[in-house]
């Protein structure tokens, strides 16, 4: 019997060994064969070893800490779902591509990362995982090498950096607050209401994780990221890297004690997100885009659930919120291999992609008997009954339109061979998390204690669930009818503004690309990688 210890190092072992295997040629024009199998150890991990004592690795000063509580296992065993399914896509996707050993180095670091920060039980490990899913993640996005994935990487690169400067500074004041020379993560949220340094910290780790979210004014990169990178790669970053925003914010925030001002500010932030998206996203044309506005726009309804839930000290807001970015994690990482398989499907065969895809769309705006549903239902409780409660009631409205409105382009899309047919490895991939994306929300409702099945069935529930859905779909048919006379907005909005502050490091982008090139051999990729996250490691937490 494989104790829950043994099972959790097997977890990321398991990438590792496959990273370290790259450097035998013949294994590693074969390794995205296995991508499908290296998250399966973490969802066992998931289904077997939850609630356990945290595990110590180290009784050195660090003290490596891993615990999976309820809200990690949930989000550790659907992302371990969708790595598996995207790595099936992968594989098929990547056969015969010249560069798939350098694929192999970025999607093997950003799966160790991704696994990791939904386990790291302290300061230390936390911040090396959640680093190296930032910026290992960049090479998937800049992998097909062309003039707009370059643009995007770049972006991206810039606002990941951010995003590690404000965890950096927020992980240090909250180490500085610790007596004593622990860094555990709940010493640290034990220390933070009385810290002198606790609104600061609390600002750079909204900032922080709020732009890994993609949170309005900071989400540009991953409408600009989603649609450059490669289909497997898309999935996975609006899926799972994205959640690594939310399990920050859950492990990090006091949710035992009522912090009002701030959470306040971050319901605020959050529902401007859900709407600022909504209208952004529904005058794009690459459904890959709309996908990401959508993504952009559901982070917004977890962030005003955890703010709800920090202005009131609501401890369930965590449940809550973990229940609604699993189901989105799993129907969005569903959708974007759709997009895959609908590319590469001709117009006769195309019902069997666009009716399963229909279901999830709407079931992300709420659509009764879906995963969607028992999400909304879910965080019903912790909105309350007054305006964030309507106003997410509202966004329901428009997250129907915007995803009726992909189905649009979905459909638009089609592969021009009225006979063609997607690869087989696409089509299983896709019905693998079809199946997931509903069936796995339905167990968890039950299992978790969120909620009660039979509550779900009421009338009233039923029809609370169904009217947005409805109106969605009237604005819908306007949209269809007089949508060309909109605006063209760019894909990432506000980014273009921004431009001319973006043009110094335009400026470097050839050296970037030099160094990208080096970082192409896979012993240089992958030994600068975790080189470069050890120093910040080590960097940040030097004297603690």
């Amino acid at each position: 019997m494989i104790s829950a210890e043994m099972l959790l190092l097997i977890s990321f072992a398991t990438p590792v060994a496959l990273l370290l295997a790259c450097g035998w040629r013949m294994v590693r024009e074969r390794m995205p064969t296995l991508f499908a199998f290296a998250p399966l150890p973490a969802l066992a991990t998931a289904l077997w070893a939850v609630n356990r004592p945290p595990w110590v690795f180290n009784e050195a000063r660090l003290h490596i800490t891993f615990v999976l509580d309820m809200p990690g296992a949930i989000l550790l065993g659907v992302a371990a779902l969708l790595w598996s399914a995207a790595g099936l896509y992968a594989s098929t996707y990547l056969r015969g591509h010249p560069n798939l050993g350098r694929f192999s180095i970025y999607w093997l670091l950003t799966l160790t990362g991704s696994l990791g920060v939904f386990v790291a039980a302290d300061l230390f490990t936390f911040y090396l995982t959640f680093a190296l899913l930032s910026l290992a993640a960049y090479g998937l996005v800049v992998f097909d090498g062309t003039p707009r994935a370059r643009r995007a990487g770049i972006i991206y690169l810039v606002l990941a950096l951010l995003g590690e400067i404000f965890l950096l500074m927020g992980f240090v004041l909250l180490a500085s607050a610790i007596p004593g020379d622990s860094l555990a993560i709940r010493d640290a949220l034990a220390t933070l209401p009385t810290s002198p340094w606790r609104d600061p910290t609390v600002a750079l780790l909204i900032a922080g994780f709020g732009l890994k979210m993609g949170l309005v004014p900071l989400h540009v990169w991953l409408p600009i990221a989603h649609p450059a990178a490669p289909m497997p790669a898309s999935a996975v970053l609006s899926g799972a890297i994205i959640k690594a925003g939310v399990i920050g914010l859950i492990r990090f925030l006091p949710f035992d004690v009522p912090l009002p001002d701030w959470g306040v500010a971050l319901t605020a932030v959050g529902l401007l997100t859900a709407f600022y998206s909504v209208v952004i996203g529904i005058t794009q044309p690459n459904p890959k885009t709309v996908l990401a506005y959508s993504s952009v726009s559901q982070m917004g309804v977890v962030a005003a659930v955890l703010g709800m839930g920090l202005a009131a000290g609501q401890s369930n807001a965590v449940m809550a919120a973990t229940f609604y970015s699993a189901h989105h994690l799993l129907a969005k990482g569903a959708l974007f291999l759709a997009v895959g398989v609908v590319a590469a499907t001709g117009p006769r065969r195309l019902w069997w992609v666009l009716v399963p895809a229909a279901i999830l769309a709407l079931g992300i705006g709420g659509l009764p008997l879906t995963g969607g549903a028992l999400a909304k239902l879910a965080v019903k409780p912790v909105l309350g009954d007054g305006r964030v409660e309507l106003l997410a009631t509202l966004s329901a409205i428009g997250t129907t339109l915007l995803m009726l409105h992909f189905l649009h382009r979905l459909a638009a899309s089609a592969s021009p061979d009225p006979s063609a047919s997607a690869p087989i490895g696409f089509a299983l991939s896709w019905m693998l998390m079809f199946v997931a994306a509903i069936g796995v929300p339905w167990t968890l409702y039950g299992v978790t204690g969120i909620g009660v099945y039979d509550d779900v069935l009421q009338p009233k529930i039923l029809w609370a669930a169904l009217w947005p859905i409805l109106i969605g779909a009237g604005l819908a048919l306007g949209l269809w009818r007089w949508g060309r006379y909109l605006p063209p907005i760019p894909e990432g909005d506000i980014v273009v503004v921004g431009q001319p502050a973006l043009r110094v490091v335009v400026r470097c982008e050839d050296a970037l690309e030099r160094v990208e090139g080096g970082l192409r051999q896979w012993p240089v990729a992958g030994l600068f990688m975790l080189l470069l996250i050890l120093i910040l490691g080590g960097v940040m937490f030097h004297g603690y």
